[in-house]
């Protein structure tokens, strides 16, 4: 779907049209001459405007503008441009739907992005009972059933609102089957009531609705039933909002219920299909082999006793007593690990929850995201009225600047000490700073981050370095990229920005063996700068897609509505050679950190839901890490570099109950993490194929 979205020819009509028709039938004889004389002009077509604002994270970056043209007949011709600038990236879209005088579908078309990365290219046509689709210049026909709807994904946000109508006026059915493809449900889930942008009070009604993407999306309707708000992701998996005018004001409080609605709707289907109760007698884990990521080596045909939510014991069966009335589970042939922790995550949809556990990932670092929301369902977990892992919270800041992302902006020093209250309020153990922060902001915000008790990490800023940048006080570095940077040969001025090309060519130049690249090696080592590689994004970017495909067993099993976003990553063929370049220049600086003492911890940015952890887990154990250093990566290092170590991060008598089965060695074959068949956190256990079934991912 590449490339700029074809041009539809126009619609073709009859050759005599309705206009025409007081002429012909005066020719015919069929009217008194004094009616072609004067003809009686027909009816104008009443014209409508609707007008959407456009959110990513909660910042404005665009507008849908729709024009309903509703013709005498009772048909409405719905034209829609969807419009907004992604991180200086346009992301255009437009759409045409024809609705007849009973609101069913017509004909329906969408062309253009629906995201930096992605594009749509569909026309639907509906002729009696045959539906015609057209997808990327792919054609089928299909038979229409007697209910069903058109649309193509999150946006436009005013065909979710007629998609909606068509279903509240009839009957409002468990769901409606849409094409080109999928079937729509929504649940009606109370209400919120909001100061509108007029400074009164409004009623909305709340909807869950699934079926547009993955997972549930959030809508909100007027009293007189008319889109007012909607809560989504786009195609990149981030947050996405749209508010109709009147309730611009309105969209936190709006963000925050449809977190806290959706952990509670996670929590209802929890407990009609996951059988998790909590044990209120020990339990106690038999016959695995035990690697607890001290460092130690694994235990056989070990015991690890779960008390009340905390490891009561662990070790060989000899040496652990297994109290009386204690519940037994067998795990003889399986390994038991500590729960994993994902430590660059974005947690922008509650189903993320269940499919982190079903990972065996149980823990967090959730690295930028709309506050209100993560807030919310961080609360949720920790109070026990969600499903979710354990969250810790880096909260984003930027710069102001055309790249710029999220509500929290940092324009000079004096702002410096109402953001990091604000943060600190919030719960926050670190501010993450993002790309368009100014390099001189650095010095200041980390010294008050300091001495409020967080740590800085995040995006080197445009226009300083990585050594730089951690002299001004940054602690840690998302992106393995930033590191790469650094390493760039002395022609290259580390604190200024170059065109890809030439930086592409850069990384090809760096010699890990000259004495600047290892003094910049030795400065992070020294520093502890800690990194968060997240290389297994970056190999989506270095790769083709059939070398992907053979690399992340993964793609094969995600849920529906993400296999399309996924079947365009990858580069292509002919660009492969120098993007393998860069791969393998990644590669030898990682090894390089790792051999200097560089605290490496294991983070994914997303990637591939679910499956991108383990990923970057085999990646570290290709670029040199034993199998026990790259599960240490994901479970005690960044529990140490979180402070959290006296808690979770080992399989210790005293540390909270966070753990893992797996089938087979992981020791002997990272790959066997991928195996997680049982996710413990807080004690409650879970079998993971449920999980994973529950947000639509094959197990």
């Amino acid at each position: 779907m590449a490339g700029s979205p074809r041009c539809r020819p126009p619609i073709k009509h009859a050759r005599y049209t309705h206009h025409m028709l007081p002429s012909i039938l005066l020719i015919l004889g069929l009217v008194p001459a004094a009616l072609g004389t004067a003809p009686v002009p027909a009816p104008a077509a009443a014209r409508e405007t609707i007008t959407f604002r456009l959110y990513k994270f909660q910042q404005p970056i665009g507008i849908e503008t729709s024009i309903l043209v509703h013709r005498p007949g009772g048909a409405t011709e719905i034209r829609t441009n969807f419009s907004f600038t992604d991180r200086q990236t346009s992301v255009p879209l437009a759409s045409t739907l024809t609705l007849g005088k009973d609101g069913s579908p017509l004909r329906f078309q969408v062309w253009g992005s629906t995201s930096r990365e992605t594009r749509v290219d569909d026309l639907v046509t509906v002729a009696g009972r045959d539906v015609q689709i057209e997808q990327s210049g792919r054609g089928r026909i299909a038979t229409a059933p007697s209910l069903f709807f058109v649309a193509s994904g999150y946006a436009p946000v005013t065909v979710t609102g007629e998609l909606w109508r068509y279903w509240s006026t009839r009957g409002r059915p468990a769901a409606v089957p849409i094409f080109p493809s999928g079937r729509v449900g929504f649940e009606r889930r109370g209400t919120d009531e909001v100061t509108g942008d007029d400074g009164k009070l409004q009623k909305l009604e709340r909807y869950a609705v699934t079926g547009l993407g993955w997972g549930q999306e959030t809508i909100w309707l007027d009293g007189n039933g008319h889109l007012a708000a909607v809560k989504a992701v786009d195609a990149e998996f981030d947050h996405f909002e749209a508010t109709r005018l009147g309730y611009t004001q309105s969209l936190p409080a709006l963000v925050a219920s449809a977190a806290a609605d959706g952990m509670t709707a996670l929590a209802e289907i929890s407990r009609s299909r996951l059988s998790t109760p909590q044990d209120s007698a020990p339990v106690a884990y038999i016959g695995s082999t035990l690697i607890d990521a001290t460092g130690a080596p694994p235990v056989r045909d070990a015991v690890v006793l779960v008390d009340r939510g905390r490891i009561a014991a662990a070790g060989p069966r000899a040496k652990v007593a297994v109290p009386a009335g204690a519940r037994r589970v067998d795990v003889a042939g399986k390994t038991i690990l500590p729960g994993l922790w994902d430590m660059h995550a974005h947690f922008e949809q509650v189903e993320w929850g269940p499919l982190y556990l079903a990972a065996g990932v149980t823990t967090v670092r959730d690295c930028g995201n709309e506050l209100e929301f993560v807030r919310s369902v961080r609360d949720a977990i920790e109070a026990g009225k969600g499903l979710g892992p354990r969250i810790i919270l880096a909260c984003v800041v930027d710069g102001e600047g055309p790249a710029s992302i999220g509500t929290s902006r940092l324009r000079d020093a004096g702002e410096i000490s109402e953001l990091v209250k604000k943060f600190h309020d919030a719960g926050c153990a670190q501010v993450k700073i993002y790309s368009s922060l100014d390099p001189g902001l650095i010095a200041p915000l980390a010294r008050a981050a300091h001495e409020a008790g967080m740590s800085v990490t995040g995006h080197v800023p445009r226009g300083i370095g990585a050594v730089r940048a951690v002299e001004a006080g940054m602690d840690q570095i998302n992106h393995l990229q930033f590191v790469v940077r650094a390493l760039l040969p002395a022609a290259y001025d580390p604190d200024k920005p170059l065109p890809f090309p030439v930086l592409r060519r850069a990384i090809g130049e760096i010699d890990l063996s000259s004495a600047a690249a290892k003094k910049t090696i030795e400065f992070l080592a020294r520093r502890h700068v800690v990194v968060d590689p997240t290389l297994a994004l970056a190999e989506l970017n270095t790769h083709t897609h059939d070398e992907i495909v053979r690399a992340e067993p993964g793609l094969a099993k995600v849920a529906e509505p993400l296999r399309a976003p996924l079947e365009s990553i990858g580069v292509p063929p002919d660009q492969s050679e120098n993007a393998h370049e860069t791969w393998n220049a990644n590669l030898a600086v990682l090894r390089a950190l790792r051999q200097a003492g560089v605290p490496i911890v294991a983070g994914t940015d997303q990637a591939v839901p679910g499956h991108s952890l383990h990923r970057e887990l085999e990646i570290y154990v290709a670029a040199g890490f034993t199998p026990m250093e790259a599960i240490q990566s994901a479970t005690i290092v960044p529990a140490r570099v979180l402070h959290r170590d006296a808690e979770l991060g080992t399989v210790e008598a005293g540390k909270r109950a966070d753990l893992i089965v797996v089938e087979g060695d992981p020791l002997a074959d990272i790959r066997n993490l991928r195996k997680t068949v049982t996710v413990i956190t807080g004690g409650r256990a879970y079998d993971t194929a449920s999980l994973w079934k529950m947000v639509g991912f094959e197990p």
